[in-house]
């Protein structure tokens, strides 16, 4: 059965509050636009905030694009205490009196930065044997997750309100769990640590100062005001280069066929994206003055 709704296109970049689940945000920006397709670029956990990026229709298709760039992070841990689900929302497993000093938890950041190994917390959507982690901790099962890489770019304090907390912004690649930082970075340290408020600041070419809040999603809801808030589908696209496709090449695109592309900053082999009149035609591999498409994108 066919999906309802519009056939429409673009990014909207919502500022998500505390509460709800990314599902239910996208769930609402789906519901508010009328739009047939719609899904998002990194889950933020209920309690975190900061920028949710939806991408509606043909948008989709340019996703991966953005769960692969890098993001950028700015929360609080809370030290002297652990809890079972690494934030504010589980249950204290693991207390310590002990509190590190200013230049003991910079020392200890350096260890974190760079290609590191993480295990993913046990309340997570990793799955194990086919089922999400987080269903078999809530069922009591201990749960055993293997690390996995991650690229972190930076991870500086910024500030440290009083003994109990300090104030930490990041920078890192897909994939990247900082309450399992926050974890890590208090086991290392001997005092104990989890998450206890977080806000993705920016990702990849979206930034939190330039979303919509839900407030105005409610209130311009299945209105022209709302779709103007929409960005175009080829802001997913930042991260890779541009190239202008013939008349004739782009033709060739569309149909998913390789098409004839003028000559641009990119070599033989690089993944790029064809234009026309400025609007994105495909994804795909440069080869000899044409690109080979992966992904056909259907624009009115």
């Amino acid at each position: 059965m066919a999906r309802k709704g519009r056939d429409i296109s673009g990014w909207l970049v919502v500022d998500k509050p505390a509460g709800p689940t990314s599902t239910a945000v996208v769930n609402k920006v789906r519901w508010a636009l009328n739009a047939k397709k719609a899904g998002h670029a990194g889950t933020l956990d209920p309690e975190a905030t900061g920028v949710l990026a939806i991408a509606l229709g043909e948008a989709t298709k340019t996703v991966p694009y953005i769960t692969d760039a890098l993001k950028a992070y700015r929360f609080t841990v809370k030290l002297g205490e652990s809890t079972n689900t690494d934030d504010a929302e589980g249950e204290v497993v693991a207390r310590s009196d002990l509190r590190p000093t200013d230049d003991q938890i910079k020392d200890a950041l350096g260890a974190f930065v760079g290609d590191i190994m993480q295990v993913p917390p046990a309340f997570s959507a990793v799955k194990i044997d086919g089922e999400r982690a987080y269903k078999r901790a809530r069922d009591g099962e201990e749960v055993e997750i293997a690390a996995r890489p991650l690229w972190v770019e930076e991870l500086v304090m910024t500030d440290r309100p009083d003994a109990d907390h300090v104030e930490l912004e990041m920078i890192c690649g897909k994939g990247g769990y900082v309450r399992a930082i926050a974890r890590d970075l208090g086991r290392a340290m001997g005092c104990e640590g989890h998450v206890k408020c977080l806000r993705r600041i920016w990702s990849g070419p979206f930034e939190a100062t330039d979303g919509i809040t839900m407030e105005e999603i409610e209130a311009l809801a299945r209105t022209p005001e709302l779709d103007e808030k929409l960005r175009p589908l080829e802001e997913g696209l930042a991260d890779l280069p541009e190239l202008k496709a013939t008349g004739a090449g782009a033709t060739r695109l569309r149909n998913g066929n390789p098409g004839q592309v003028l000559p641009g900053d990119v070599e033989y082999g690089d993944e790029a994206w064809a234009s026309e009149n400025g609007r994105a035609v495909a994804v795909g591999i440069y080869r000899s003055g044409e690109l080979h498409p992966s992904r056909v994108f259907v624009q009115e």
